[in-house]
């Protein structure tokens, strides 16, 4: 043991990898319906390395990793963030409003009542809120308080262990509330009343479970025209429904697919299209065959929606704006936001930066794709000037400082880079010829970077971690519960009696105040749909980029009430 000590002592960044490889195996074990995730894993498995003593990753580490992290938040969360302020989706704004208002109070007064310091406060707020961000801008902003280099590192460390405490109390408490605790309160059936929901959006009880189907609802079907003869083309695809005639043989010959060409009693055609409305084909056209020589490959293509004309709408809105001639033989299979796939029925809003997958030909894809957005390209790419050009732009922002009275306010590296990145997703959206930056490659960088700064953080919280704990007792674990508890209940009154919102609208407004991954993923699982994903993209989207900021109030805020 003397050995290891010594080896990681000597060699910070084998520690670095060894508690990301132990962190995200510990976050991936499931108790319940619990899990506690890779970063949170991570903090805690580097929090226990770290009482070894003297294993250290110096700042520079740490603030670059923090920037690229909070930057690729920033960048992924701008299409969605300046979606969501219209009038329709700033509604969803009171329940951001409500955790921001409501943690800072608990904090406040835990500050006074426990006499915590700067950066316990910090941490109990970031972990009582589920959000990671907020440790970086909080140890950010004491970095910057007239102290010692000692009472920094000592308050720092502080924010991870606190975090790591409230953390779990805090998860453990939104999955309880809005996946199993809050249903019963309300006296209702979660799944049945997604079923209601689902079906008014236009769904059917079939397929309200999200689950693959045996049966593909895109198909392709080849009839010989006997009952279709003398009728055209826009004939035959109107009196079907959504499908499109995408070959014609006759007599072995192929025959343009052109709207106004007449079949004959013999002809071939193939058509693509969903299958309930093919389903009619051997009455409407005549007998379905297997033809040779008619195959025909469909191709699928991302976009991410940024048309002015189409935006925001329902998918219904959408489908009646683009005339029939322009979207024909492409159908829309997916629409995801904020890597959430949302239900696809008619009465689904899209927003700007939502990303819809379009399948059809390659040439029906190449023309209509960009009417509605850009196409992500399917290789992995990055565009590393533009990324660099805002990180570096997000340091320079975070570095200006503006005097009120004797107090200096800075955003900081975090605030900074937040900001750049959400303006450069933003840019992004409006032009797609500059900044690409994949959603993989940004999922990626943005989890690596602030599983790196939370390795860190433990790290160096590691050595005071007991001390702490001694110090606080029980008191951080119950106001890492009521950080949680109190927010929530409030949302879901206003949610459920005031705003008069469905139930799986209600709860997903509750999990996506406190950016709840595992919230949602409980609360979809009781559901049994994705219903509660509309109105939980909306409101995390808005707390994603307002959480973060609280890291630097709350560290002013307990220096003055402490």
């Amino acid at each position: 043991m003397e050995w290891v000590k010594n080896l990681l002592q000597s060699t910070p960044e084998i520690a670095l990898f060894v508690c990301l490889a132990l962190g995200f195996a510990v976050g991936k074990v499931k108790v319940w319906k619990l899990s506690l995730g890779g970063v949170a894993g991570t903090l805690i498995v580097s929090i226990a390395v770290g009482m070894i003593g003297g294993i250290t990753l110096n700042d520079e580490v740490k603030n670059i990793a923090f920037a690229l992290f909070i930057f690729t938040l920033g960048y992924i969360s701008g299409p969605s963030f300046f979606a969501s302020l219209n009038r329709k989706s700033l509604r969803y704004g009171v329940f951001t409003v409500i955790e921001v208002v409501t943690v800072l109070g608990l904090t406040a007064a835990a500050t006074v009542v426990m006499g915590l310091d700067q950066g316990t406060a910090a941490g109990l707020l970031a972990g009582g809120a589920t959000e990671s961000a907020a440790v970086g801008t909080a140890t950010d902003a004491i970095a910057k308080l007239p102290l010692s280099d000692e009472q920094i590192s000592t308050l720092q460390a502080n924010v991870g262990t606190a975090y790591s405490i409230s953390y779990i109390c805090g998860l453990i408490t939104i999955v309880l509330l809005s996946s199993q605790i809050f249903p019963l309160i309300m006296r209702i059936n979660l799944r049945d009343e997604a079923d209601k929901l689902w079906r008014k959006l236009g769904g059917s009880s079939e397929d309200e479970d999200g689950s693959t189907k045996a049966l593909p609802g895109l198909v392709g079907r080849a009839h010989r025209v006997e009952a279709a003869q003398g009728k055209t083309i826009a004939d035959l695809e109107s009196e079907l429904g959504d499908v499109a005639v995408e070959r014609v043989r006759r007599g072995g010959d192929p025959v343009p697919p052109e709207p106004g060409s007449i079949l004959r009693r013999g002809d071939i055609v193939m058509l693509v299209g969903q299958r309930e409305a093919l389903l009619a084909g051997d009455v409407v056209i005549g007998p379905e065959i297997v033809p040779d020589g008619m195959d025909f490959d469909l191709d699928a293509a991302d976009v991410v929606v940024n048309a002015k004309d189409y935006v925001p709408s329902s998918l219904a809105e959408l489908r009646e704006r683009i005339p029939p001639e322009n979207r024909h033989g492409v159908f829309l299979t997916e629409i995801t936001r904020m890597d959430h796939q949302l239900p696809l029925k008619p009465e689904t809003s899209i927003h700007a930066g939502d990303t819809v997958r379009l399948t059809g030909s390659k040439s029906d894809l190449a023309e209509f794709a960009p009417r509605v957005g850009f196409r992500i390209e399917k290789g992995v790419k990055a565009d590393f000037i533009f990324i660099a050009i805002g990180v570096t732009a997000g340091f320079l922002v975070g570095k200006l400082v503006l005097p009120l009275g004797d107090i200096p306010l800075s955003l900081g590296t975090g605030g900074g880079c937040l900001l750049t990145g959400l303006v450069c997703g933003w840019i992004r959206a409006k032009r797609p010829t500059i900044g690409q930056y994949h959603p993989a490659a940004a999922d990626v960088i943005k989890t690596l970077g602030l599983s790196v700064f939370i390795c860190a953080v433990g790290l160096s919280s590691g050595p005071q971690a007991v001390s702490l704990v001694k110090e606080f007792g029980a008191g951080l674990p119950i106001a890492g519960v009521l950080m949680t508890l109190v927010p929530a209940c409030i949302s879901l009154f206003v949610a459920w009696k005031i705003m008069k919102l469905p139930a799986p609208l209600a709860l997903g407004s509750v999990t996506g105040q406190q950016c709840s991954t595992p919230g949602i993923t409980a609360v979809q699982q009781a559901a049994g749909n994705a219903t509660p994903l509309m109105a939980y993209t909306i409101v995390y989207a808005m707390s994603n980029v307002v959480l973060p900021l609280l890291g630097p109030v709350v560290v002013a805020m307990a220096g003055a009430v402490g």
